[in-house]
């Protein structure tokens, strides 16, 4: 097991040198000059001049790119150059909101998707089935900024039970907070929900009609107990990869939801920069979520490892 964790973690060293270089690169095609941002309206050449040298941006992008990969290498992801903050203190501020509202989204997806995904399973064929995968398809298709509009208009407008946007620390109100986060978690977790359902009636089914099962139910034990105890455990290993990477998804994809809620998260301060062309805020969000997304997988290989013993050997 040490042996195959070993391996994975030295396979993750190139992929995240080779996210770092797109990042990098990527970021520089984007139009605009961020010296010609930072200096107004006045345009003074001498101001100019003084901004492309303090950021190294006069200088050709291979040399920028080891300038800023030697200050990521020891902690230090740049400068904002619009802020005057630390990228890494505007992402440890931001890093937070953005955990929490994919944490929210994700126990939503689960509770959901799981659950429904092994009722479809049990009662294959029968009305439950049908309804359960046509609230998985509806759950697939739906644009998360409509069904956010929508949640706003009920139960901000109409009904006035939430706050329409907005954000509250947990630390400062705890309620209040979960006020704040549960329209936009459920948005983002709704999605998630279907696809999770999905995986998980199509794994459970594979386990019901199992050798193992079949043996299990000869044996006299009851439906419950084949259902959660053979069929469930191991119908629900392929479901911890794709959980792992789903959560790594609401990590990077919930720009659209945070600008409609108005989250203080990583959506919103992404979105900022690339518009202020604050290359060191969008190329430090950018490696963070990506790095995020890669320790995501490994650890979900992991996971997968722990409750498949035949992958130790």
């Amino acid at each position: 097991m040490f042996t195959l964790i070993s391996k994975r973690l030295i396979q993750l060293l190139p992929t995240v040198f080779f996210v770092s270089v797109i990042i990098f690169s990527l970021q520089h095609l984007l139009p605009g000059d961020p010296a010609m941002i930072m200096a107004g309206e006045d345009n003074d050449p001498a101001v100019i001049a003084q901004i492309r040298a303090q950021y190294h941006l006069d200088q050709p992008i291979p040399i920028q790119y080891l300038f800023w990969i030697k200050g990521v290498l020891s902690g230090n992801l740049g400068e904002s150059m619009r802020l005057k903050v630390a990228v890494s203190e505007l992402v440890t501020t931001k890093l937070p909101v953005t955990l929490q509202l994919a944490v929210m989204a994700m126990i939503i997806a689960l509770v959901i998707g799981v659950g429904l995904g092994i009722l479809s399973a049990v009662y294959k064929g029968r009305a439950l089935d049908s309804l359960v995968n046509v609230l998985g398809l509806i759950g697939i298709s739906t644009p998360n900024f409509w069904l956010g509009i929508m949640l706003i208009f009920l139960f901000s407008v109409e009904l006035g039970w939430l706050p329409a946007s907005g954000y509250v620390s947990p630390f400062e109100d705890f309620w209040q907070s979960m006020r704040t986060t549960i329209m936009p978690a459920f948005v983002l977790g709704n999605a998630i929900a279907g696809v999770l359902m999905r995986h998980t009636r199509g794994a459970m089914l594979q386990a019901l009609s199992s050798d193992y099962v079949r043996t299990a139910r000869a044996k006299g034990l009851s439906e419950r107990v084949v259902v959660i105890k053979h069929a469930m455990r191991n119908a629900l290993t392929p479901v911890i990869t794709l959980g792992a990477l789903e959560f790594g998804t609401l990590l990077s994809g919930a720009v659209l939801t945070e600008q409609i809620f108005t989250i203080p998260g990583f959506g919103k301060l992404i979105v900022d920069a690339v518009f202020n062309r604050d290359y060191a805020v969008v190329q430090g969000v950018v490696l963070v979520t990506a790095s995020t997304y890669i320790l995501l997988n490994l650890l979900a290989d992991i996971g997968y490892i722990l409750v498949n013993p035949r992958l130790r050997d």
